[in-house]
C-alpha cells in the first residue's frame, strides 16, 4: 500500500514527465508541419534547419546555466518559470506570419525548455532513493524516446485537421496542466547556493552558437572562401574568407576558454557553471561522452524522413505521422522490456542492446529508401528503430548520474541535458547539411547528364533545395517538367539515404563510447560487493 506521501510523489512524476514530454515533443512535432510551414511562410531550407536549430541552439547553450541557476532558486520554481516562457512563445511561434518571426520564437523556446528539462532531473534526483529512483529515471528517460516519435503523429493531426499553427498552440493547454500539477505535487528543492558563473555561461553560450552556425551555414556562405555574402541590415560581410571557418574559430577558442576560466575559478575556490571534478566519476564523464554521440544519430534523422515522406512518396502530415508511430511503439515496448530488469541486469548492457537495436533500424531504414518505396519495409525497421531509442536513452541517464552526490543533482543532470542536447543539435546541423548538400550535388549531376542548360539546372536544384523539397511537386505538375521532377526525387532519396547511413555511423561510435562504461556487473551485485566490504561488515 502506498501512504499518501508516496501516492504525492509518483503523482509529481506524472507531472515531471509531461513536462519532459511537453519540450522533447516540441522539438519533433515541427518537423511533420515543416512541409505546411514551408508552402505557408515560403521559407528556405536554411530556414528549416534554423526552426530546429533555434530551439535546440538556445536549449543546449543554457542547460548548463539554467541547472546551475535552479540550484540555487529553487528547481520547482525555475521548472514553473521555464513552462510559462514556453508556453507564451509557443503562442507567438502559432501566430507567426514570417519564417524570421518564427525563428525568433522558437529561440525564445529553446529558453523556456532549458530551463524545465535539467530541473526536472534535479527535482527527481531529490525525491526519489534507491530502485525508486532507477524507476523514476527509466520513466523520464523513456518519456524522452516516446515523445520525440510521439511528437510527429500528434504534428501530423493537427496540421492535417486544422493546421500548422496547432503544432503550436497544443502547449498552451499542456502548460497549465503541468503548472497546477507541480504546484500541488512537488515540494521546493535547492542545491548549492553559490553564485552563478556568469562568465561561463556566456562562453559556452558562444562556443555552441557558433559552431552550430558554422555547421549549418557553411553550405550557404562557402566552407573557406565566401561564396555568398552573409548580410546583416545593411552591412554586408566585406572578406573574401568565410565567415564559417571564422565562425568554427571562435567556438575553438571558446572551448579553451570555458575550461581554462572554469579550472581558474575552481583553484580559487570559486563556483563554475560546470563542476569539473565530477568528471573524475568515470560512469559521469564516460556517459556524458556516450550520450553526446548517441544523441548526435537520433536526432537528425527525425529532421530528414519527414520531409522525404511528405515530398518524395507524397504522404500528407497525417500519414507521415502514422508511419512514424511505429518510433513510437517501440519505444513504449522498450520502457516496458527495460523497466522488467532494472536491478537484474545492468544499466549499461541494457544501453549498449539500445545502440545496437538502433544502429539495426536505422541501416534498415536506409536499405529501404527509394524514389518509389512502400510505407511496409520502413515501419519494422522504425520500430527496431525506436525499440532501441527507448532502452538507450531511459537507462543512459541513470548510468550517468548513479554515483553523483544528490548536493551536485543541478549542474549534474544539466551536463548530461547538455551533452544530449548538444548531440541533437550537432546532429540536426551535421545531418541536414549532409541531406542537403548530397540533394543539391547529385541533382546537378542528374540534370547535366540530361543536358539542362546551366541556368535552368541552377534554377531547379535552388528551387529543390531551398524549399527543402517542397519545389518537387510543382515540378512533377507540369509535363514540361515532369521528368526533372523523378531527378529531384532520386536525388532527395539519395541524400537522405547519406543523411541515415551517417546517422547510423554516429551510433557506431556510441556504442563503442560505451566500452568505457564499466565492467557491466548487475547493481544487486555492485552493492553485495560494496556491503562486504564496509568497516561495518568488515568488523
Amino acid at each position: 500500500m502506498f501512504d499518501s506521501s508516496s501516492r504525492r510523489r509518483w503523482a509529481g512524476l506524472v507531472f515531471i514527465s509531461v513536462a519532459v514530454a511537453l519540450i522533447i515533443v516540441d522539438s519533433t512535432i515541427v518537423n511533420v508541419a515543416i512541409p505546411s510551414i514551408v508552402e505557408d511562410l515560403g521559407i528556405t531550407s536554411t530556414e528549416v534547419q534554423w526552426v530546429q536549430e533555434a530551439y535546440t541552439l538556445v536549449f543546449a547553450s543554457l542547460l548548463l546555466v539554467f541547472g546551475s541557476i535552479a540550484d540555487r532558486v529553487g528547481r520547482r520554481r525555475m521548472l514553473i518559470i521555464g513552462v510559462v516562457i514556453f508556453t507564451l512563445a509557443s503562442i507567438a511561434a502559432a501566430f507567426s506570419p514570417t519564417g524570421t518571426a518564427l525563428i525568433l520564437a522558437r529561440f525564445v523556446q529553446g529558453v523556456g525548455g532549458a530551463m524545465i528539462l535539467p530541473t526536472t532531473l534535479s527535482l527527481l534526483n531529490a525525491t526519489f532513493r534507491g530502485r525508486e529512483r532507477g524507476i523514476a529515471f527509466a520513466v523520464w528517460g523513456s518519456t524522452i524516446g516516446g515523445m520525440a516519435a510521439v511528437g510527429p503523429l500528434l504534428g501530423g493531426w493537427l496540421t492535417t485537421a486544422f493546421s500548422w499553427h496547432w503544432a503550436f498552440l497544443i502547449n498552451v493547454p499542456l502548460g497549465i496542466l503541468i503548472i497546477v500539477g507541480v504546484l500541488l505535487t512537488i515540494d521546493e528543492s535547492r542545491g548549492s547556493a553559490a553564485r552563478v558563473d556568469v562568465v561561463g555561461g556566456v562562453l559556452s553560450v558562444i562556443t555552441m552558437s557558433t559552431l552550430v552556425f558554422g555547421l549549418i551555414e557553411g553550405r550557404t556562405y562557402g566552407w573557406w572562401l565566401t561564396e555568398k555574402p552573409l548580410t546583416i541590415g545593411a552591412w554586408e560581410w566585406p572578406f573574401t574568407l568565410s565567415p564559417v571557418p571564422i565562425a568554427f574559430a571562435i567556438a575553438a577558442l571558446g572551448v579553451v576558454a570555458f575550461i581554462a576560466w572554469g579550472l581558474r575559478r575552481r583553484r580559487a575556490g570559486r563556483s563554475t557553471l560546470l563542476a569539473f571534478e565530477l568528471f573524475r566519476i568515470p560512469s559521469f564523464r564516460n556517459g556524458n561522452i556516450a550520450a553526446l554521440i548517441v544523441s548526435l544519430g537520433e536526432f537528425g534523422l527525425i529532421l530528414a524522413l519527414p520531409l522525404w515522406l511528405q515530398f518524395v512518396l507524397g504522404f500528407d502530415a497525417l500519414q507521415t505521422g502514422f508511419i512514424l508511430l511505429a518510433l513510437a511503439l517501440g519505444s513504449f515496448v522498450a520502457s516496458g522490456f527495460a523497466g522488467a530488469f532494472v536491478g537484474r541486469v545492468s544499466p549499461v548492457w541494457i544501453v549498449r542492446a539500445g545502440i545496437a537495436a538502433e544502429i539495426i533500424g536505422i541501416v534498415g531504414v536506409g536499405f529501404a529508401l527509394a524514389p518509389d518505396a512502400s510505407w511496409v519495409p520502413l515501419v519494422p525497421a522504425l520500430f527496431v528503430y525506436g525499440f532501441g531509442v527507448g532502452l538507450a536513452t531511459a537507462q543512459l541517464t541513470g548510468v550517468v548520474l548513479a554515483d553523483v552526490p544528490v548536493t551536485e543533482g543541478g549542474q549534474a543532470s544539466g551536463t548530461q541535458s547538455t551533452s544530449r542536447q548538444l548531440g541533437a543539435a550537432l546532429g540536426i546541423a551535421i545531418l541536414g547539411t549532409i541531406l542537403f548538400s548530397t540533394t543539391a550535388s547529385v541533382l546537378t549531376a542528374k540534370l547535366d547528364e540530361r543536358g539542362v542548360p546551366v541556368e535552368q539546372r541552377d534554377q531547379v536544384v535552388s528551387a529543390v533545395v531551398d524549399s527543402a523539397g517542397g519545389a518537387i511537386a510543382g515540378l512533377e505538375s507540369s509535363p514540361q517538367t515532369e521528368a526533372l521532377a523523378d531527378d529531384a526525387k532520386a536525388a532527395f532519396t539519395e541524400g537522405t539515404r547519406y543523411a541515415t547511413f551517417a546517422a547510423a555511423g554516429f551510433l557506431v561510435l556510441g556504442l563503442a563510447a560505451t566500452l568505457s562504461l564499466g565492467s557491466g556487473r548487475r547493481p544487486d551485485e555492485i552493492e553485495a560487493d560494496s556491503e562486504a566490504s564496509s568497516p561495518a561488515t568488515r568488523a
